[in-house]
């Protein structure tokens, strides 16, 4: 299990963002439904349909984009996971996350921002949290021995928008594990937090509570519409701290990386 942490101290001081590497179009992924070479397998329909304990799933079949790399495997071998702001590694709900995902063979890493471990309030700068992502992923990779295009990134709120960020610019990993995430702050629907969506041309599932302030359900399907890689939106009752909700959203993930 997860239960070894990467240290994010070491990255504190460096603030400028690591090189971008060359994110390929979409990485391959063996399942029904993704794209092998530049065809789409064929095989998995999108409606909209139930997910794991009745939760809403939205998958929607849009156009895969091609794929111009090697194919990969899935699941991913591993998972970083990074907590939201103001919270640490050992938050109930990616100790949660841990749990489900290792239960299906994959190697969760449980990863805190430099002014989390720390024990600081104040959010680490985006340059500071998205190259402590770049770290420990190379970390996770290495200690399994697989490429980073092998493993998923994600995590809570900021968290998981500051994977998202990395990838973006150019971390290549095999998929994104975004719960609860802020489109903007709660009444500020005009601070949209999304430039970087067009850049995601991986695959990328998002859980969120139907009551949350930081993405109201119509918002988070409007907005995801811009990432070019697969989405997949699954929504849950219970607003953005998804508390009582953490075993279900586990569930969900874990049921997510299992089979894409």
């Amino acid at each position: 299990m997860g239960s070894g942490g990467t240290s994010a101290r070491a990255v504190a001081d460096r603030h400028g963002l690591l090189p971008g590497w060359n994110l390929p179009a979409c990485l391959g992924i063996g399942a029904p439904g993704w794209w092998q070479g530049n065809r789409p397998i064929t095989g998995k329909s999108h409606p909209a349909t139930e997910g794991p304990r009745g939760a809403e799933l939205v998958d929607r079949g849009r156009p895969r984009p091609r794929h111009d790399g090697p194919m990969n495997g899935w699941p991913p071998a591993g998972l970083v996971v990074t907590p939201g702001a103001g919270a640490r590694r050992d938050q109930s709900g990616l100790v949660a996350i841990d749990q489900a995902v290792t239960r299906i063979g994959v190697t969760v890493e449980r990863v805190e921002f430099p002014g989390q471990a720390a024990g600081r309030r104040r959010p680490d700068p985006p340059a500071v949290c998205i190259e402590t992502v770049r770290t420990a992923v190379s970390e996770l990779a290495e200690r399994l021995g697989v490429p980073t295009g092998r493993l998923a990134v994600g995590g809570r709120s900021m968290g998981g928008r500051m994977c998202s960020m990395a990838a973006a610019d150019g971390l290549e990993v095999a998929a994104l594990v975004l719960i609860s995430y802020p489109l903007h702050p709660p009444g500020r629907s005009d601070r949209l937090r999304t430039g970087h969506f067009p850049d995601l041309r991986l695959p990328c599932l998002f859980v969120s509570g139907r009551r949350d302030a930081f993405a109201t359900p119509s918002e988070l399907e409007r907005e995801t519409d811009a990432i070019p890689g697969p989405v997949t939106v699954d929504f849950v009752d219970g607003d953005h701290s998804l508390r009582s909700r953490e075993t279900e959203v586990a569930d969900i993930v874990a049921s997510w990386l299992a089979t894409g």
